[in-house]
């Protein structure tokens, strides 16, 4: 079915999304690095509008954005597929994603940032985590039941990524008695022999995001 390229980076929870969706559906892939501060020509070819990561090259055409990727994977390899069955499950499905697109990031503005607009984001991460707890993961292990589907993958961020964020910032967000339903959805996704198998270095992420912090602030406060 024609030559498949991953280009991602290693710190990119987006590239983890392919990754693991690429795991699940046993697709061999080459898999190309990408340094987000010299990006290669190729990544600005084969993304010139956005220029970002990750970018699925299949048969020498590039797939852009992780939530579009995931959709042609699912349908381009139907084995283990990704999205339920029923229509009205993928309608969820859909919405989940959606709201996921929509409202994760603030997740991102809280660690971008301090003081006033710090808890102002805290506040609505967790009300956005909120929302999930009750309406979006079900009495399955998983959103979609008992196999990991689609939006597990979307909402893989909160497994290694937001336990990072907690750590450099020193605030915890996700306890068990305050979310046992996501918390419980977190240690099942990432003990999961796909996920666990396919997951960035922790000890090299904390580093890199309390780097990373250090600069955000200092550049917001100049």
């Amino acid at each position: 079915m024609g030559e498949v390229k991953l280009y991602g980076n290693w710190s990119s929870p987006f590239t983890y999304r392919v990754i693991w969706a690429l795991a699940i559906k046993a697709v061999p892939y080459e898999y190309v690095e990408e340094d987000l501060s010299n990006k290669s020509p190729s990544l600005l070819q084969y993304n010139p509008i956005h220029k970002k990561v990750p970018v699925l090259v299949h048969g020498g055409k590039p797939i852009c954005e992780s939530t579009l990727i995931l959709q042609y994977i699912d349908e381009t390899w139907p084995e283990n597929p990704l999205f339920p069955a029923d229509p009205l499950d993928r309608a969820a499905a859909r919405f989940w994603i959606r709201f996921a697109e929509d409202k994760v990031p603030v997740t991102w503005r809280m660690f971008c940032s301090d003081g006033e607009e710090h808890l102002k984001a805290k506040r609505e991460s967790l009300e956005m985590l909120q929302i999930v707890e009750e309406g979006g993961i079900g009495e399955g292990k998983f959103f979609g039941g008992e196999t990991i589907g689609i939006v597990d993958l979307v909402y893989g961020i909160f497994g290694d990524w937001l336990g990072v964020i907690e750590e450099v910032i020193g605030e915890k967000l996700v306890e068990a008695d305050s979310f046992p339903r996501l918390h419980a959805w977190i240690r099942a996704f990432v003990e999961a022999p796909t996920i666990r198998e396919n997951r960035p270095n922790r000890d090299r992420m904390v580093v890199t995001f309390k780097g990373l912090r250090e600069r955000l602030l200092k550049s917001t406060s100049e």
